[in-house]
């Protein structure tokens, strides 16, 4: 059975949830979205640091840590952007890494928005 994780996040009154746990896993994805609902105008490295502060809101709301997360899929805009995003992610993941892809695509869900980041978190 999956259960919606409340992740303070706010209600964009569509069809998606941020986080669902099922089974001892946490499946969510996260973009640099404010506590206000708006995709925060800035650069990729803090934007970067925005979607990962989501994300791990999301793990910690769901029971886990940081260390819970063992994949993700990083969607980004532009090669260039994968500098500034791995210092964001050395600063809130260790080693072992979570199991991680990246993809440059041409355009994410709304103007400005520069990352996406989808994980797997295991809660044992």
């Amino acid at each position: 059975m999956k259960e919606e994780i409340a992740c303070g996040l706010p209600d964009f009154g569509q069809p998606f949830s941020w986080a669902i746990r099922a089974g001892g896993v946490l499946y969510t994805t996260h973009g640099p979205v404010t506590p206000e609902g708006k995709i925060l105008q800035a650069g990729i490295g803090e934007q970067a640091a925005l979607t990962l502060a989501n994300l791990v809101r999301a793990v910690e709301a769901a029971g886990g840590t940081a260390e819970s997360v063992v994949q993700a899929t990083v969607y980004i805009l532009d090669i260039a952007d994968m500098a500034p995003v791995d210092e964001a992610w050395r600063r809130v993941f260790a080693p072992p890494w979570p199991n991680r892809a990246t993809l440059i695509v041409a355009g994410l869900v709304a103007p400005g928005m520069r990352i996406e980041v989808q994980a797997t978190a295991a809660l044992g």
